[in-house]
């Protein structure tokens, strides 16, 4: 039989070891001062997807002049009939001068110790418009194998001294064609105007050809060639 004392100490051991195994997990003190360690991320596995965005074609996208012009024949037919068309409109609806003219009478008269021709022309104009019209401007040209010649009309006050100093210049003379004239719808008149170029009597008389432009305001100039 055992003795108290035995049965006493076995007990102590046993409640101690008891103890031990019933008690809570030791878990390990942090050292004061040491940051917290936090668990390393995962790393990101490559994907073997392949990515949608590398078989984008912009040029699919917005197309080609190949797979959306229509073919370069049928571009060029198109153009060559808006050509003509346009071409047809001009033509049929370019704007005409409303009055007409000629030049009836050319004397001309050199100057003496110059080289330099005073010219009386006698014009006559038709309104062929069912309004009237006022000239605005009227000027002569004289084509040569020298040279192009301009001049505008002289007006009524200086070509009355012309005829003064060259008597031979108003043998054909009649009443002047004036800037501000009205030209009323369906008359005409013949006027004279007065005009002179820095040219020998000899260079006018071969002359190419002798234009006189009458512009009334508003309206297509009046071109008259002789």
């Amino acid at each position: 039989m055992s003795s108290p004392s035995s049965l006493g100490s076995s007990g102590g051991a046993s409640s101690g070891s008891g103890s031990s195994d019933a008690g809570p997990t030791s878990r390990p003190v942090s050292q004061p001062g040491a940051e917290p360690s936090s668990p390393p991320s995962p790393q990101a596995e490559p994907s073997s997807a392949p990515n949608p965005q590398l078989d984008f074609d912009i040029g699919e996208e917005y197309g080609t002049a190949r797979k959306n012009l229509p073919p370069a024949r049928i571009v060029a037919i198109s153009l060559a009939a808006v050509v003509a068309i346009v071409a047809v409109y001009a033509l049929t609806h370019r704007a005409h001068a409303l009055s007409s003219g000629t030049i009836d009478d050319v004397v001309v008269v050199p100057v003496a110790g110059q080289d330099m021709v005073m010219v009386a022309i006698n014009v006559s104009l038709e309104n062929n418009s069912a309004k009237p019209s006022w000239i605005h401007t009227i000027q002569v040209a004289l084509d040569t194998n020298n040279g192009r010649f301009t001049d505008d009309a002289s007006p009524a006050v200086d070509a009355e001294r012309y005829f003064q100093a060259f008597p031979d210049l108003k043998r054909h003379a009649l009443d002047f064609l004036k800037p501000e004239m009205r030209l009323d719808p369906g008359s005409k008149v013949s006027k004279t105007i007065v005009v002179s170029f820095p040219v020998t009597e000899e260079t006018f008389n071969a002359r190419k050809s002798l234009t006189v432009t009458v512009a009334p305001y508003d309206e297509v100039p009046v071109v008259i060639t002789k």
